[in-house]
């Protein structure tokens, strides 16, 4: 593991606006947050039934200023007091990216700071080292959210290899959509975990899917396209829909996929430590059953709380912090890359 070498403390203020959270964090040696600010648009967006990029990105800039005003003042720090200013600037919707990039290029210019570009993904698996004090490399991490279902071998601080990736939906994104369908709304997620424990997880058995030449891989379309195939039958035919157990048996088909692929991957490379992170990680079932999975197997159990699952500043500041003592420095040419993938940086820039 390499070795990061730290004479004194080091203050990372990070910015994150990849989707519909504005949010702004101060962290202290990538493992302490001294405040971690987010605005949610959650309630704008549930008019429409998911994210409108441009309403998103309109926000962000109404928002921004006042979140970064607000985890300074919380932290009782200004900019003086600042290291370097870490800022998502990929994967996510391209418009709300800029507005953080554009924001910290500016700020890191006027106040003469170093600029850290940061890797979302990243982020998410770095959020585990904020809950969790004595995790280090090298683990296996499965990121459930949105947009990615992907498990990463994180051989270093920013250093990784990434094993399963999903070929169509990502796990979050199934979730938003079949809430719609049975007619939960927006966020799908949150609102299936609550319904699912009033169903019967083992009342309609959908499938799991299994990629023949990429078994690690992950796959929730067909999943996704056999309960709307449920409900439309139902409705053809009359049936009357239980939600909740619709709910419970998806969720429990995606659990079931999540922590299989997980536990094969982790005996097979035989590792010892084993985290989530993302939206998805923070499903209550999902929670349990990989602690149950992980004891089983003999392997150590780390996630991060709710409010370090959700996107954030302060897991953007915890990457940041290691990408910035590994010597990277970004300049005013960085841009929001939208499709930007995981992998490692050299150690004097990209």
């Amino acid at each position: 593991m390499m070795e990061i070498e730290k004479k004194q403390d080091v203050i990372i203020l990070a910015i994150e606006s990849s989707c519909d959270e504005t949010a702004a964090a101060v962290v202290r040696n990538g493992r302490e947050v001294l405040s971690n600010i987010i605005s949610s648009q959650i309630e704008l967006h549930k008019l429409f039934g998911g994210v409108v990029p441009e309403i998103a990105s309109r926000k962000h800039i109404e928002k921004i200023n006042q979140v970064i005003d607000e985890a300074l003042s919380e932290a009782k720090m200004t900019l003086d007091d600042i290291d370097a200013i870490a800022v998502t600037y990929g994967p996510g919707l391209v418009g709300a990216l800029l507005v953080g990039v554009a924001q910290a290029k500016a700020l890191a210019f006027a106040s003469g700071k170093p600029l850290v570009g940061v890797h979302h993904i990243e982020g998410h698996i770095s959020a585990n080292y904020i809950e969790h004090k004595d995790l280090e490399p090298p683990f296996l991490c499965l990121v459930a959210s949105g947009g990615h279902s992907h498990l990463v071998m994180v051989k270093d601080y920013g250093h990784y290899e990434i094993i399963g990736r999903t070929r169509d939906d990502a796990a979050g994104e199934a979730f938003d959509k079949v809430a719609r369908a049975i007619g939960l709304g927006y966020p799908g997620g949150p609102k299936i975990d609550r319904l699912s424990k009033e169903g019967n997880p083992h009342a309609i058995e959908f499938p799991r899917a299994r990629i023949a030449d990429a078994p690690d891989d992950f796959s929730f379309s067909g999943l996704k396209s056999a309960v709307l195939n449920y409900l439309n039958h139902c409705e053809m035919k009359g049936t009357e829909v239980n939600k909740a157990d619709v709910a419970a048996s998806f969720q429990e088909a995606v659990i079931d996929v999540l922590t299989t692929h997980s536990m094969e991957v982790a005996n097979r490379y035989g590792v010892k430590k084993f985290a989530i992170a993302g939206g998805v990680a923070s499903n209550s079932s999902l929670r349990t059953r990989m602690a149950q999975a992980c004891q089983n197997n003999k392997i150590e159990f780390f996630y991060p709380s709710p409010v370090l699952c959700t996107d954030n500043a302060a897991m953007i500041g915890a990457a940041g912090y290691y990408d910035y003592m590994r010597g990277i420095r970004d300049g005013w040419d960085l841009n929001a890359i939208p499709n930007l993938k995981i992998g490692t940086r050299n150690e004097i820039g990209r």
